[in-house]
């Protein structure tokens, strides 16, 4: 069913709006972009739909951070709503939608869309790359995905020094590598934009294939990185238990950046339920 067109009020204030790409139905508008109110279950149905087809595509996983950006760059804002799918990786988001009445059914991140494409892709025969992490992280990863998907073809793994994007022949080099390998999926570990803007450049070398930005999903993968246990990712706590794992990496991130914006957007979304409280 599509969701009701709703007045925003402000720029952190999430809306719901129809996409302007038509026919492929309406996205909540969450802190300034379009989410796609599907399960990881559809998504992956839709996935295989459109690989069925010959028609590729690119995932987004915006979470509050992602957010941030979007809402300041236009450029990334477009970056991330011209995807064919942004779905909700991040807890704050799927509040926010249910503050609103427009909920989205459920957080879907990279984390957890590299195991359940990565089964799909076996048992469908399509062959997978695996691209970021530091040196021998997406190899691991390749190995713990084929250990629990036996038939998975990983056509490739590369990890890419960090500023391989500084010059054009760098990211060119990056960019021969993944088109000659010839996946059908392809998991992009390299952070936000970094990977979504050579996805966006992969999109029209390899049309049939779909991409994944995945930031640290290939880490998790390897296990060379923890995730949060299950009970905290569910409480929207993955965030805490990243931060005490990685301090000095994530505290400005999460404590000096992204809190205070997902205060104001969670903020927003109360002001406007209660006036429309107040006013039926």
């Amino acid at each position: 069913m599509t969701p009701p067109k709703l007045t925003q009020a402000t720029d952190d204030t999430p809306t719901v709006g129809d996409r302007p790409d038509a026919g492929r139905g309406a996205r909540v508008r969450v802190g300034g972009i379009g989410v796609d109110a599907l399960t990881e279950d559809e998504v992956v149905r839709r996935v295989a739909a459109e690989l069925e087809a010959g028609r590729g595509g690119r995932i987004v996983t915006p979470n509050i951070d992602i957010c941030r950006a979007a809402a300041t760059d236009p450029a990334l804002k477009e970056l991330v709503c011209s995807a064919e799918l942004v779905v909700a990786d991040g807890m704050p988001l799927v509040w926010a939608a249910r503050l609103l009445g427009t909920p989205v059914p459920q957080r879907v991140t990279g984390a957890d869309l590299i195991w359940s494409l990565s089964k799909l892709a076996a048992r469908r025969g399509w062959p997978v790359y695996l691209l970021g992490g530091p040196p021998g992280v997406a190899r691991r990863a390749a190995g713990e995905l084929t250990s629990c998907h036996p038939r998975l073809k990983v056509c490739g793994v590369h990890a890419p020094p960090y500023h391989f994007d500084a010059t054009p022949e760098g990211s060119e080099r990056v960019r021969r590598k993944v088109v000659a390998a010839g996946p059908g999926l392809v998991f992009v570990g390299l952070g936000f934009p970094r990977q979504d803007r050579l996805i966006a450049e992969l999109r029209g070398e390899l049309p049939g294939a779909w991409f994944v930005g995945c930031g640290a999903a290939i880490a998790f993968a390897a296990g060379t990185v923890s995730r949060a246990p299950g009970w905290m990712r569910r409480a929207g706590l993955e965030w805490l238990f990243r931060l005490v794992s990685e301090p000095r990496r994530l505290a400005r991130r999460y404590l000096v950046d992204d809190l205070p914006f997902a205060v104001r957007l969670l903020g927003g979304c109360l002001a406007t339920r209660v006036r429309r409280a107040l006013g039926s």
